[in-house]
């Protein structure tokens, strides 16, 4: 696996979460030899949920110039 960073190598690491909740959390993830980049499940379901929302953003601003279009006709 390739870091979307640095292009360096990822290894395969287990995680402890000490400061989210009152008890040690371990999971697998991801972790950048060269730069040091995290990537485990709930990084990555954040970044998914964010670039679906870039998509929707940018769906609705190419939209836009026709909204505002209709919108001078009415007036």
């Amino acid at each position: 696996m390739e870091c979307t960073r640095c292009d360096g190598l990822m290894v395969a690491d287990n995680m402890i979460d000490l400061q989210e909740s009152s008890i040690q959390m371990w999971m697998k993830g991801w972790r950048c030899l060269s730069c040091g980049n995290i990537v485990d499940p709930l990084i990555q379901q954040h970044r998914m949920i964010q670039q679906a929302g870039a998509v929707r953003l940018l769906e609705r601003e190419a939209a836009m110039p026709r909204l505002r279009h209709a919108l001078k006709a009415t007036a």
